[in-house]
């Protein structure tokens, strides 16, 4: 079913209410996915997440892209450790490799997992996929069910502004042809641009050491994290970019935009353009302190609840 135009401009504006989603995630690879995921996870009123999947990702630290899903999904467990949170039923492994220019029609259990979540959704109630890693997994799933790309709203920090010089941004580097395969299919696209956009959401060490640090096992594993980072931590910050995505679906008031014909991504990747095409809402600011408070508000609050 090819989606009317009336139909995707009513999916891409902002939810007003609680959404089904799933997230997608290269947890290990960076910091920042941690943060993404436990905001998501303490936000059940506007984010119901119903599964998390562990993305691939190759670079100094991981030995290839498998090794980096392996670590990922660790990853998420740990967190999931830390919140007293079962990891069954919720976490599932991504794809081992890329789809690449051959296209790969990989097979992972959270492809099936997508595909299964997508066909019990429908254009008027989407499932959102908030995805802040490389889209192997969701080309994948495109790629062995075409049909779901009408069902789900995929909400991608990816890429960078489409007036940045380049495009040699991580997630969209690591797998071209995956993401192509996305922009190409008429699915519902939220674009959150890294460099342009989102490169401000940065937060400092004493940021951390004051908010984050001081509230509970899980205030302490991502602060140690965020730390770990970097050995010199004067005048210094770094970068949490992942949490843009999340709080797009949470407010949009903090990542406003506007509907733009969905951009072409050429080979070798650059940005052109074609009136014509289908619609895509792309992000063209964050709100960095609003994102951080909410999130500072909510682990506060979670670590002030009674134990078990």
């Amino acid at each position: 079913m090819a989606l009317s135009d009336a139909d995707r401009l009513a999916m891409l504006a902002p939810p007003r209410t609680c959404v089904r989603a799933v997230l997608d995630t290269d947890t290990y690879n960076e910091i920042d996915d941690q943060f993404a995921v436990v905001q998501a996870l303490l936000s059940p009123d506007r984010i119901g997440l119903e599964a998390i999947y562990a993305a691939p990702f190759h670079n100094t630290r991981s030995t290839g892209p498998r090794d980096g899903m392996e670590k990922s999904y660790d990853e998420i467990l740990a967190l999931l450790d830390r919140m007293n949170r079962p990891a069954d039923g919720l976490v599932h492994k991504g794809v081992e490799d890329y789809v690449g220019p051959a296209e790969q029609r990989l097979s992972a259990p959270a492809v099936d997992d997508l595909i299964d979540r997508a066909r019990t959704a429908t254009p008027g109630e989407p499932l959102y996929v908030i995805a802040i890693a490389v889209l192997s997994n969701i080309a994948s799933a495109l790629l062995k069910a075409p049909d779901i790309a009408d069902r789900i709203v995929l909400v991608w920090l990816g890429g960078h502004a489409l007036t940045w010089p380049d495009t040699a941004e991580f997630n969209l580097m690591q797998d071209v042809r995956a993401a192509q395969i996305v922009f190409d299919s008429g699915m519902p696209v939220v674009l959150l641009p890294c460099m342009g956009v989102v490169s401000h959401l940065h937060a400092s060490v004493a940021e951390i050491e004051r908010y984050v640090e001081p509230h509970g096992a899980i205030g302490a594993f991502l602060a140690e994290r965020f730390k770990g980072y970097g050995a010199e931590h004067k005048g210094w910050s770094k970068q949490i970019w992942d949490m843009a995505a999340v709080a797009w679906v949470l407010n949009d008031a903090w990542a406003p935009g506007n509907v733009i014909p969905a951009p072409i991504l050429n080979d070798p990747p650059r940005w052109s353009f074609d009136a014509a095409r289908h619609g895509l809402h792309y992000v063209h600011w964050v709100d960095r302190d609003a994102i951080l408070r909410d999130f500072y508000d909510k682990l506060e609050a979670f670590a002030a609840r009674p134990g078990p």
